[in-house]
């Protein structure tokens, strides 16, 4: 069966195991193209411009939201993310499915602009074991974790818009979930 190139778009709230769940999944699956976002905010250690993001200053971030440069963008914590169209629509245009790990608004905006973008929610098991990932994470303050828990409530309240849901209470199985999503979708014609 033919496949399809597809625009997977993966988010959920901050310490889901996005990150963990997106690199297993290229594992699997070499040919898929991760989308490398902007932002404004400084690298954190080990992060390398182009690998983990595109860092770019307010003024860069501004002049290319203008000129239309951004698929989408959102600013919160004080900063703003976005992604890069040419990024995407170069690799589907080669006939690679392309992965987005973004924020949930930033997922919404995708959808309209792309409709036939999958939406993959990852939640937490509970918000308990949200709260232990954030703070055994080490990378945020107090005030950043509770900046990011209060957005919880609002992130969770949106997986009902998207296309599939995901748990990720056990990794494997949550990896194997999403491959199979992504299967689905690009095997599928009607989708």
């Amino acid at each position: 069966m033919a496949t399809k190139a597809r625009l997977f778009v993966i988010s959920g709230p901050a310490g889901t195991g996005k990150g963990t769940l997106v690199a297993r999944i290229r594992d699997r699956r070499p040919n898929l193209d991760l989308s490398v976002s902007a932002t404004t905010r400084k690298p954190r250690e080990g992060e390398r411009d182009g690998v983990a993001y595109y860092f770019l200053s307010e003024d860069e971030f501004t002049r290319r939201v203008e000129a239309g440069d951004f698929l989408e963008w959102d600013g919160h914590f004080d900063k703003r993310y976005g992604t890069l169209r040419s990024e995407v629509d170069a690799r589907l245009e080669a006939g690679h499915s392309v992965i987005l790990e973004i924020d949930v608004n930033g997922a919404l905006n995708v959808k309209r602009v792309c409709p036939d973008a999958v939406l993959v929610f990852i939640a937490p098991p509970s918000l308990e074991v949200l709260e232990a990932r954030l703070r055994g994470r080490g990378t945020e303050t107090e005030e950043q974790i509770a900046l990011r828990l209060g957005r919880v409530e609002m992130e969770m309240a949106k997986a009902a818009q998207y296309d599939e849901v995901v748990v990720n209470d056990d990794l494997e199985t949550a990896v194997d979930e999403l491959d199979a999503i992504m299967d689905k979708y690009e095997t599928d014609e009607r989708n």
